[in-house]
Parts: structure tokens; sequence; C-alpha cells
């Protein structure tokens, strides 16, 4: 599995927690159905982006994006996210990327290009049959008259249709740069996770996830990238998160309200409610974060909670029922029907909070026995592996 991780040029916020819970979900619920997963998560530090920060904040871009890893890092355990398999850095696979670019030349698909004092090497996306296949871009619009993009990205998701950089060739005064079998410089953004998955996972992966503003451009790049170099297909699934919102409006500096997890943390709200009201919401939907939301949504986790209590409270065994047999044998049967259909984990909380209401209620009459509530409890702990916010 290959989750599409951080450019840590800058802190994770919000809104990219929750696609890395999300992903942290879909992995959890997979080791819980019985598969061991093998987790890769991509973390950027060496593009463009981390070298102006820099600049700006007057530090080293090791020093930088070393300091902003260690918080996401930290903020990953936060949020009770199981820890990947591998978290690797970008400027850790330098050679494979270089590998890559290296056999790209050598099969046409990439080639040297003099830009500005550097020597750079592009990919010309019509080299590559189906280029953009995972977006459906229509190539019968790719311009005829040759473009190149020099930057390792650019502002929005529409394309750049023209040839994109694979290698920063080096120009005096760059401060990051490796000596390499194809000479000094930096392997741009566009190599780098096809570097890594390669590295780490081989040719293939089972599933790769990834915010959706990465779909266009990003792993179609990705796509193109590795299968030129290994002749097979990259990924069998893609998953992509949708876009979290602020108040309806989209986090950006210019707006100023990109919100971070610390922030909330700071301001006395727990954990795992802001867990909760990341994953809540289905992956394919578009989630708009309120604190009136955050409030809510938190509500409806303490009620569940307080019902819990309820039931795990019980001492003595009291009379039974029929009824109270078939709502803790649903527990589980409602969780999975409902997280086996693309993880549909708004339904599946419901239903359990409709599932231990009517429990609740049953223990309160004495009518739940000491052998349910027990099993009730333990059925719970199970799901619990999976959503890691009810004890």
């Amino acid at each position: 599995m290959y989750s599409c991780g951080p450019s840590i040029y800058m802190l994770p916020h919000i809104g990219n927690y929750r696609t890395f819970i999300f992903e942290d979900l879909l992995q959890r619920y997979l080791e819980y159905s019985g598969y061991r997963v093998t987790r890769l998560i991509t973390v950027t530090d060496i593009e463009d982006k981390a070298l102006a920060e820099a600049e700006k904040e007057k530090t080293s871009w090791k020093k930088l994006t070393e300091r902003n890893t260690e918080t996401f890092l930290q903020d990953i355990r936060l949020l009770k996210m199981a820890f990947p398999t591998y978290a690797a850095k970008s400027s850790t696979s330098i050679d494979q990327a270089v590998t890559i670019i290296k056999a790209l030349l050598a099969r046409g698909f990439a080639y040297w290009h003099k830009h500005e004092g550097r020597r750079n090497v592009y990919y010309a996306p019509p080299k590559f049959e189906h280029f953009g296949k995972l977006s459906k871009l229509d190539m019968s619009k790719w311009p005829r008259k040759k473009r190149r993009f020099h930057m390792d990205t650019y502002p929005g998701t529409p394309w750049n249709r023209g040839d994109f950089i694979l290698w920063h060739g080096f120009r005096p005064g760059d401060k990051a740069y490796w000596n390499t079998a194809i000479g000094r410089g930096r392997p741009s953004w566009n190599v780098q996770d096809a570097a890594m998955i390669t590295k780490h996972l081989g040719d293939t992966v089972d599933i790769a996830c990834g915010g959706v503003d990465n779909l266009v451009r990003h792993h179609d790049y990705t796509i193109a990238v590795a299968e030129s170099f290994t002749g097979k297909r990259l990924a069998h699934y893609w998953l992509h998160a949708k876009h979290l919102l602020v108040d309806g409006k989209k986090m950006s500096k210019s707006k100023g309200n990109i919100i971070y997890l610390q922030d909330l943390i700071e301001k006395g709200y727990s954990r795992d409610h802001i867990r909760f009201v990341l994953l809540r919401t289905h992956y394919r939907k578009r989630l708009n974060f309120t604190i009136t939301e955050l409030k809510t949504t938190g509500q409806k986790l303490d009620a569940l909670r307080k019902m819990v209590f309820g039931i795990q409270s019980i001492e003595t065994t009291t009379a039974t029922s029929e009824e109270a047999e078939k709502l803790v044998g649903d527990i589980i049967s409602k969780f999975e029907t409902n997280m086996n259909d693309n993880l549909d984990v708004e339904t599946a909380f419901d239903e359990i909070l409709r599932i231990l209401s009517r429990l609740d209620s049953l223990a309160r009459n004495r009518k739940l026995s000491l052998k349910d509530s027990s099993l009730a409890i333990a059925s719970l702990r199970r799901i619990d592996e999976v959503l890691q916010v009810i004890f």
C-alpha cells in the first residue's frame, strides 16, 4: 500500500490529516480483515518549495524539513494512526531516482535540455502510451509545439500540457545537489514517488492512495515514470480522498484559515474528537470542517462512550432476552457490512450507536445479561482496533 504523504516544507494541516486518517482506516480495516499490510508513506523533503521556504526562514532545507518531519511523526502517534512500515524521505532515494532517469533516457522517454544555465532532464508524455489514464486526460488536445515545465509543482490542479522535469541540473550557488552517475543535481518531485515506491515496495502495489488534489498531474506523472521504468502496472487500485474545507472555504495562506493539529489541541479539543471528525465523513465526500461540527461530532462520540461504560458496568447476571442476543450479534455484522461498502464508516458508526442505545436501555431495565454485556464489549474492542476512538 502506497500513501502519497506530505510535502514537508511546511507542517501538515488538518486537511492533510483527513487523507492520512482515511488511509489509516483502510490499513487498519485490511488488517482487521486478515490481511498483512506493508505500507509506504512518502515524505517529500527536497523540492523547490522546501528550498524557497528555507531561504525565507534563513535556515537550511535539512533543518527545516527535519523539524517538520519530527512534528509530523509525533502527530501520527497523537492521532492514533498506525505507523507505516516505511516513512521514507525523498532525499533517501536519490540513487533510485537516478537509476530510473538513466533508464528513461536510454529508452527515449526522457531527454536532456539546457534551461537557464542548468542541464535538466525532461519526460515527454506522448512517448508513454495511455499517458493520463488515471485522470482520463484527452491526449488529442496535446500541443504539437514543444513546451517544457521546469518547476517541481505549479499552483492549482489543471494540466500542464507539456514535458515535465525529472532532474534539476546543478547551477553554481545551488544549496541542494548530489554527485551522481548522471552528474550533479537533484531529482524533481515528479520522479521521487516512483523512486520511493520501487525502492521499498517493488514494481507493483495493490493499493495507492492520496488526496484528490494529487489525482491530476502528480499521480499520472508517477504512473508514467514508474511504468516506463518497470514495464509493469504500478497499482491495481487508486483511492483518493476529497478535500477538507474550513467553514465552506478551501484552506490557504492567503485566506488565513489554515488549521494545524496543534491549534486544536492547544484550544482544548481532544485528539479522539479530532480523529473522529476527520474519519467519520466518507472519504469520497467533501468534509466541511467547522468548530461547531467538531463539537457536535465529539458529543456523538461521547454519548456512545457513555453507553459503552453503562453496558460495561453490569456487575450481576440479569435476565437476558432474544433481542439482546440479536443486538450483540449485530455489532460485528453491521460494522463489517458497512465497512465492506467502500469504507462507509459513517453508516457503520450510526448502526453501532443505534445498537448500543438499545442495549443501554436493556441494561438499565436489567434485561441484559453479564454474558451478553461481555460479548458486546469484546465486539466493540475488536471494532476499535480499526476506529481507535471508542476506548
